[in-house]
């Protein structure tokens, strides 16, 4: 993927799912979580840790899915 479809896609998802070639996953739970470089995208992690990846690995980035929490009626 090239970096202006990879800021696109994160732009429109408040949280998504980056899958690399490895099969290895990325989860940015929101597009401030990610830096986009001309050579690398950086996905930091709430702890603090930082994975680098170069973006011609990206193969997808899919919308996080929400749980469903249930109500309980008392």
């Amino acid at each position: 993927m090239n970096r202006d479809l990879i800021r696109q896609h994160l732009a429109s998802h408040e949280g998504a799912i980056i899958r690399t070639s490895d099969g290895r996953q990325y989860a940015v739970p929101h597009p401030e979580f990610v830096l986009i470089g001309r050579h690398n995208v950086v996905v930091e992690h709430p702890n603090g840790y930082l994975d680098i990846i170069d973006p011609l690995h990206i193969v997808s980035i899919r919308p996080a899915s929400r749980r469903k929490t249930r109500k309980t009626s008392a």
